[in-house]
């Protein structure tokens, strides 16, 4: 048996083939361009099912759809920023009765919680909150060991968390939202505006301009040891630690795993991360304060996510 995940970006759709007894691998991968604007979705995501099923030489028994946004918990999505032509989209009923298959929709950063819970860095864990760090901030809490939804399915949306009422405007049209602080744009930010004001020199050169600098030029200094690259991503750290510290006290996770982009980074981000940590939990350190790890599926765990969520479909279907 194989299920199909398919993780709808920005700009391209990823869709794997998955065996649920072996849930952290792709046994098929093919990728197709987002359509512009989410116009044609549902016609390109039948195509990548089409050619998924051939590529693993059989018919899947079920598929799951990740995609960006605040997603119902009927599959429909109700807004994306990314796709800002489809508003009510009832996705999942759609691919459902074009393809005679159960379907599950959700949001993106619950299919990459879902990857990290059956074939990551959560697997075999509870209570796991995971946090992706990209272009904005995604997440998935796992609590009793599944993921939460929420009353209407948009639980985990840790990034539009106002954290400074006055800080920098955010598209959800709010401002001082956490991931204007600590996400990739977030230390783009804090990166211009530092080299605006003469104090990153390393990667002033590397980008060629001090408004030209963003995250990746910051990362590559800090590397090379220079010192006001590392200061600027111990701030940055300071910014994801403040997020987490505010979720460690709703939630009380055992386990804090994160992705996205930015922890390509690696010990750069996370050790400052973990530090300002430890000082931020209330109660520290008489109580216990969550590990801090990276996600371990890279790229591919939005699919395998999804393909986790479709294959507990089949093991274990809905009532009616």
């Amino acid at each position: 048996m194989i299920t199909l995940g398919l993780d709808v970006g920005g700009t391209k759709v990823l869709g794997v083939a998955m065996d649920p007894a072996a849930p952290g691998r792709a046994v098929a991968e093919q990728r197709r361009p987002t359509p512009p604007g989410g116009g044609g979705l549902s016609e390109v995501l039948l195509e990548l099912v089409d050619e998924l099923a051939a590529a693993a030489g059989e018919r899947p028994a079920a598929v799951g759809v990740g995609l960006p946004g605040l997603v119902d918990r009927a599959g429909t999505l109700v807004m994306g920023p990314h796709l800002p032509e489809l508003r009510h989209l009832p996705l999942a009923a759609q691919l459902r009765d074009a393809l005679g298959l159960p379907v599950v929709v959700d949001n993106d950063a619950n299919c990459h919680a879902a990857a990290e819970l059956h074939g990551g860095a959560a697997a075999g864990r509870a209570e796991v909150l995971v946090v992706t760090l990209g272009t904005g901030i995604g997440g998935g809490i796992i609590t009793g060991g599944r993921l939460l939804q929420g009353a209407q399915g948009f639980a985990g949306e840790p990034g539009h968390m106002v954290v400074d009422p006055g800080g920098p405007p955010c598209p959800c049209g709010r401002q001082g939202c956490w991931e204007r602080f600590a996400s990739g744009s977030g230390l783009a930010r804090l990166a211009r505006d530092a080299a605006v004001g003469g104090r990153l020199a390393l990667p002033v050169e590397l980008a060629g301009a001090a408004d030209a600098v963003r995250g990746e030029h910051v990362v590559e200094a800090a590397r090379r040891g220079d010192t006001a690259a590392r200061q600027l991503l111990d701030r940055f750290g300071w910014w994801v630690a403040l997020g987490l510290s505010n979720l460690v006290q709703i939630l009380d996770p055992e386990l804090i795993v994160v992705g996205g982009g930015l922890v390509e980074a690696g010990e750069l981000v996370l050790e400052p991360t973990r530090r300002h940590l430890e000082q931020l939990v209330m109660g520290a350190p008489d109580r216990p304060v969550p590990s801090v790890v990276a996600a371990q599926l890279g790229e591919d765990a939005g699919a395998l996510g999804a393909a986790a969520l479709a294959a507990d479909l089949v093991v274990a279907p809905p009532p009616g």
